[in-house]
């Protein structure tokens, strides 16, 4: 059986060393510590080791998840080919901020969706072997 991981950035030492996610659990304690934890430290950069890496060596993806406890919302965002970003009904302007160790990154507010909905997507990204989850609802970027 293949061992199901994940592996997340969102500290200053997973540059050197990054967290393993391997289960269900470990993704309700992922989010827990960006939506709970450390101000820069609640969006995560999340790269499946079941997929097969470019040939330069890089990841063929992308995963962001951000969580922001107090508002229990939270953002996702995948890359591979193309762009996508959660969306929302809500027809909320201007930005948020989440940051990866320290780093903001932006998005349209109108991206924010439902903590628990970011929890599920999480999951399906981490039991789907590293697929784009369906669980929410996507629009494509020209870039992030």
């Amino acid at each position: 059986m293949t061992k199901v991981q994940v592996q997340a950035y969102y500290k200053k030492q997973h540059a050197e060393e990054p967290a393993l996610i391997s289960s269900p659990e470990d993704v309700d304690a992922l989010i827990d510590s960006l939506a709970f934890g450390a101000e820069f430290e609640s969006m995560a950069v999340l790269q499946s080791l079941q997929r097969e890496d470019l040939p330069s060596g890089f990841p063929d993806h992308e995963f962001l998840v951000g969580a922001n406890g107090e508002r229990q919302v939270g953002i996702v965002s995948f890359v591979d080919d193309k762009n996508y970003i959660s969306t929302s009904a809500s027809k909320v302007q201007g930005e948020v901020v989440y940051h990866v160790a320290e780093n903001p990154t932006e998005f349209p507010a109108a991206a924010e969706i439902p903590l628990p909905l970011v929890r599920e997507a999480v999951k399906e990204f981490l039991l789907s072997g590293g697929r784009r989850p369906t669980c929410i609802e996507w629009q494509e970027e020209p870039g992030i």
